[in-house]
């Protein structure tokens, strides 16, 4: 048995008995241990463990039948597989540890607490001196807010700009159109980024727009 693991699974035990939350007992083993940090994974596996009234920090007898795949090693491959290639795919995580595709998406998802999501679009892609200014800049706004809350409102001018084409373009909708079984898809070219376009500003106040 793994000297470092049983010391590991000593502290999981003796931080969950003190009343520590998985997430706390993960952050203080970081900060001590580092790379050799035991996963987050197996942090919340074996608080669970000691939770329930476990006392043994040893691995459990196994008899003579095969190795079950979701193990708490098989479910750090996996974790520490996905943080490292968030985009990693489940057939590739099966070839790898050499475990069935259902394996691998139960332990994903039942064990890991983890889902494939796509990625989120946003206005703005800011950078941290970007937040950091509009943070500086909206408490200089409740400063002033501060000192004369009356005519605050009366002061600010604000605005908003967007670009405008010169035409709409067709929807995906709007292009479709009946063909007999068999017949060639009609192709649709895509629309050429040198179109016409004019840049509309607008700006407001308390009283309605300019």
């Amino acid at each position: 048995m793994d000297i470092k693991k049983l010391e590991h699974r000593a502290v999981i035990k003796f931080l969950t008995k003190d009343g520590l939350t998985p997430s706390d007992i993960y952050e203080k083993c970081l900060k001590v241990y580092n790379k050799d940090c035991p996963s987050l994974y197996q942090v919340k596996f074996w608080a669970k463990q000691f939770k329930w009234g476990r006392e043994s920090i040893e691995d459990d007898l196994r008899s003579g039948r095969p190795l079950e795949a979701t193990t708490p090693d098989i479910c750090e491959k996996i974790e520490d597989l996905i943080l490292q290639d968030r985009r990693i795919k489940v057939s590739e995580l099966s070839r790898l540890l050499q475990i069935s595709d259902g394996s691998v998406f139960k332990i994903i998802h039942d064990k890991l607490f983890m889902s494939k999501v796509s990625s989120r679009w946003v206005p703005r892609m800011l950078t941290a001196f970007q937040r950091q200014a509009r943070v500086e800049c909206c408490a200089d706004n409740l400063q002033l807010l501060g000192d004369n809350p009356d005519d605050f409102y009366k002061r600010i001018v604000t605005g908003d700009e967007t670009w405008v084409h010169h035409w709409d373009p067709e929807t995906k909708m709007e292009s479709m159109q009946w063909k007999h079984k068999g017949s060639p898809t009609p192709k649709k070219f895509r629309t050429q980024p040198s179109a016409g376009k004019i840049m509309a500003t607008i700006f407001w106040d308390c009283e309605g727009h300019y």
